[in-house]
């Protein structure tokens, strides 16, 4: 499995950004698929998750002003981020899981400035 990840960037507080993580390959459709955020010095930490069978998980930062969904064949996650906050800046890490194991994207960079 591949990840490809799309949709970082710099965005004043208040503003918005989408991200997109395909997977491809042997991609299965029952799997979790989700977005972790990461700063300096620190672990990565959860901000959403989504599966067919439990549907959207959020960290409580991100409840109300992230959505996360996926296509209907389950190999691509989005992230919509509304309501950017400068604690939202971080580098996100797209994480695919079956159960074949768990896969990182490359990580993009989001930036808000306030």
């Amino acid at each position: 499995v591949q990840l490809v990840e799309s949709g970082g960037g710099s965005v004043q507080a208040g503003g918005s950004l989408r991200l997109s993580c395909a997977a491809s390959g042997s991609a299965l459709s029952v799997n979790v698929m989700g977005w972790y955020r990461q700063t300096p010095g620190n672990e990565r930490e959860l901000v959403a998750t989504h599966s067919r069978a439990d549907g959207a998980n959020y960290a409580d930062s991100a409840k109300g002003r992230f959505t996360i969904s996926k296509n209907k064949l389950q190999t691509t996650v989005y992230l919509q981020m509304n309501n950017l906050k400068s604690e939202d800046t971080g580098v996100y890490y797209c994480v695919y899981r079956d159960r074949s194991g768990q896969i990182w994207g490359q990580g993009t960079q989001v930036a808000v400035s306030s």
